[in-house]
């Protein structure tokens, strides 16, 4: 009975060792699974928080949609991406702290930047890291000159927005405009390119203020403004307080042509507004409505986050796509290698359009369009 009972325990003993090591072996399996699911770390780089975190959302979630489908399609180079990302709040200050933070992580490549203000000096972070970084809508012309070489611009720059600006100032018969910007890297930069711009065409610019962000009086830069008689208000910043501006100029009486720029082509605009936007118009970059390649991407964000794509997330979902189509090429995770292939890019086209880059690396071909407020919506001015 003592012999049998050994022999029995003794069984028991080695039934336990073997499920013991099964269990081990499935659980390293498993680990190595979840290694494997997240084995290419890529950054994004948006404001979630603060007053543009809208826009910052939408391109964040653009972003993960691209690199689900990656995934589903078996990833990049055999592996699978993981995102992790850095807000920025639209912010210097918390944009430093945000690239500081991706580059701790050791992120492979980065994919973002919304305002321009915020982006620029991450690109010192960037750059002295040696970490690709597609910039998805920040189109500042002060960031190709920080640019260290690995930043790749795949929304136009300020240049080519300001050509579309004084082509439809001169077709609609202004002769003098007011010029309005909130001192950031993204606004000044455009307004001060639009005041050079028009007063070199021998126009007159009657007015060139700044207002302070979240400032929610402008009564007397309405009466300031009024008081010039201007053709035309050009507003170059972002849509939370161009609306509020738009608003008040309408209420105060002023009835001539109402400008915004790219960073107030938001429907969130139209919404704060309201009837005070009919008939404003926005240069803008191609958003989802009126790209026929986004057909697909705009059914499948709606069903993935159960709401309507914003102004920019075509552009973040190519820039993710991009990205992975530069490692993809260059064949390797390395730094350089994806640097390089990121500048010798001629044949990718994503929904918002074919992507080649200057030496400049920004966008080779201007992407601007102009729309107008109808009925609450953009549409396409044509």
């Amino acid at each position: 009975m003592i012999e049998n009972h050994l022999i029995k325990k003794e069984n028991q003993m080695r039934k336990t060792l073997m499920l013991s090591a099964i269990g081990g072996a499935v659980a390293g399996l498993f680990l190595c699974g979840q290694v494997m699911a997240a084995d290419l770390k890529i950054g994004i780089m948006v404001p979630t928080t603060g007053s543009e975190a809208t826009s910052g959302k939408d391109m964040e979630n653009a972003i993960k949609l691209a690199a689900m489908e990656i995934n589903d399609g078996g990833g990049v180079l055999g592996m699978q991406i993981e995102t992790m990302t850095g807000d920025d709040a639209c912010d210097p200050q918390q944009g430093t702290a945000a690239a500081s933070k991706l580059v701790s992580a050791d992120v492979a490549a980065v994919v973002g930047g919304y305002c321009s203000g915020a982006t620029l000096p991450t690109l010192k972070i960037y750059g002295d890291a040696n970490v690709p970084f597609v910039i998805a809508a920040a189109n500042s012309t002060k960031l190709i000159d920080a640019n260290m070489g690995n930043a790749y611009q795949i929304n136009s720059t300020g240049f080519d927005q300001v050509a579309t600006a004084v082509e439809l100032f001169e077709k609609q018969g202004a002769q003098k405009i007011a010029v309005i910007h909130q001192g950031d890297g993204y606004s000044e930069d455009l307004a001060k390119l639009t005041r050079d711009k028009w007063t070199e065409m021998g126009k007159e610019v009657v007015a060139y203020e700044v207002v302070n962000k979240g400032e929610q009086d402008h009564s007397a830069l309405v009466t300031r403004i009024k008081s010039k008689a201007p053709d035309a208000v050009f507003w170059t910043a972002y849509y939370a307080d161009g609306a509020l501006l738009i608003k008040q100029l309408r209420q105060a009486g002023y009835r001539n042509l109402i400008a915004v720029g790219d960073g107030s082509n938001s429907p969130k605009l139209l919404e704060i507004a309201g009837k005070a936007a009919e008939g404003v118009y926005c240069f803008s970059n191609p958003t989802v409505d009126y790209l026929p390649a986004a057909k697909d991407f705009h059914a499948n964000y709606k069903k993935t986050f159960n709401q309507e794509p914003d102004a920019y997330a075509a552009l973040a979902y190519d820039g993710m796509k991009l990205m992975a189509d530069a490692i993809n090429r260059a064949g390797s995770t390395d730094k350089d290698a994806i640097i390089k292939a990121l500048g010798e890019t001629t044949s990718f086209t994503g929904i918002a359009g074919p992507v080649s880059f200057t030496d400049k690396n920004t966008l080779a071909r201007s992407n601007f369009v102009t729309l107008i407020a109808k009925d609450g919506k953009w549409m396409l001015n044509e």
